[in-house]
C-alpha cells in the first residue's frame, strides 16, 4: 500500500515538473519580444543589431525616451489617441450591450435573419469594405476628422461584441426580467439596473479588447487623417521609420510608452477580465 502511495506521489511530482517547465518555457517565449523591446529602447543605434545580441546594454541611453517624446509631439498624439479610444470604448461597450440585449430578450419579425446578418459582418474582411467606406465618408466630408473613427461605433456597436454579450445575456435567468416587470420596471430599466450590473466581468473584458484595438489601431487613422496635429500615437511612432533608416532606439522607447496604458488597464482589471473570459466563452 505504501509503495503504491509513493509511486502515485512520484507520478504527480513528475507531471507537475513537466507542466511548470512547459509554462516557464511558454512565458519566456511570450515575454522575449517585450524584453528585447525594453532592451533596445536603452541602447545606442550602433549596438542594437550586434552579434551575438546583448539583452543588457552596456550603457543606458535614456535620451531615446526624451527623443520619443519631443520629436513626435507625444502629448498631442496621446490626447488624440485618448479621445478616439474613449469614444470607441463607450460605443463598443454600451451600444453593443444594448443591441445584444435586444437580440437576447425581445421577439421581433426576422430576428434570426437580422442576427445572421450581424454575424456575417464578422466574417467579412475589412479590406473588402475599406474603399467603398472611404469613398462614402469622403463624399460627406468626414475625411481628416475623427468622425469616421468614432461615429460608426455608435450606429450599432461591434458585431463580435454583440455576439459575445448576447450569449452572456441569454444565460441570465428570465425570472429576473419577470420579477422586474411585476415591480413595474421598463425594458430599458431592466437593462441598466439588472443586466449591466450582472455583466460587469463580460463588459470589462470587452472594454479591454476595445481599448487595445482602438489604442493600437494604425490603419484607420492612416486612411482618414492627413494633418500631423490630428495623428494618433501609432502614426507618430511610424514617423521614426524613414525610407533609408529606422530610428530603433526612439521607436522602441516610444513603443514602451504607448504600451504602458494598456498594461496598467489590464492589471487593474485583471480579475474581472479572467472571469469575463471564463463566463463569455472567449478563448485566445
Amino acid at each position: 500500500m505504501s509503495s503504491y502511495v509513493a509511486g502515485s506521489k512520484r507520478k504527480r511530482t513528475k507531471r507537475a515538473i513537466v507542466q511548470y517547465s512547459l509554462l516557464v518555457l511558454l512565458s519566456i517565449t511570450t515575454l522575449l519580444p517585450l524584453i528585447w523591446m525594453l532592451s533596445t529602447s536603452l541602447k545606442s543605434g550602433d549596438v542594437i543589431f550586434e552579434i551575438p545580441p546583448k539583452f543588457l546594454p552596456d550603457g543606458f541611453h535614456w535620451e531615446n525616451y526624451s527623443r520619443a517624446v519631443s520629436e513626435i509631439e507625444f502629448a498631442t498624439l496621446f490626447k488624440n489617441s485618448l479621445t478616439i479610444t474613449f469614444f470607441n470604448l463607450l460605443s463598443n461597450v454600451f451600444v453593443s450591450a444594448l443591441v445584444a440585449y435586444g437580440f437576447a430578450r425581445f421577439q421581433f419579425p426576422g430576428k434570426s435573419i437580422w442576427f445572421l446578418l450581424v454575424l456575417s459582418t464578422i466574417m467579412l474582411p475589412g479590406e473588402v469594405t475599406m474603399i467603398p467606406v472611404f469613398i462614402g465618408f469622403s463624399k460627406i466630408g468626414w475625411t481628416n476628422t475623427f468622425k469616421p473613427l468614432i461615429i460608426p461605433g455608435f450606429l450599432g456597436g461591434a458585431p463580435v461584441f454583440i455576439f459575445l454579450l448576447r450569449q452572456f445575456f441569454m444565460s441570465i435567468p428570465k425570472e429576473l426580467d419577470e420579477s422586474a416587470v411585476l415591480d413595474g420596471a421598463s425594458s430599458f430599466k431592466i437593462f441598466y439596473r439588472i443586466f449591466l450590473p450582472l455583466s460587469i466581468p463580460a463588459l470589462v473584458t470587452i472594454g479591454i479588447f476595445s481599448f487595445q484595438g482602438s489604442w493600437n489601431d494604425l490603419l484607420g487613422p492612416l486612411i482618414y487623417l492627413n494633418d500631423t496635429n490630428k495623428f494618433t500615437l501609432p502614426l507618430g511612432l511610424a514617423m521614426f521609420q524613414g525610407v533609408m533608416k529606422v530610428e530603433w532606439g526612439p521607436l522602441m522607447a516610444g513603443s514602451i510608452l504607448v504600451l504602458l496604458p494598456v498594461l496598467v488597464i489590464f492589471f487593474l482589471a485583471q480579475k474581472q477580465f479572467v472571469e469575463g473570459v471564463k463566463l463569455s466563452g472567449i478563448k485566445g
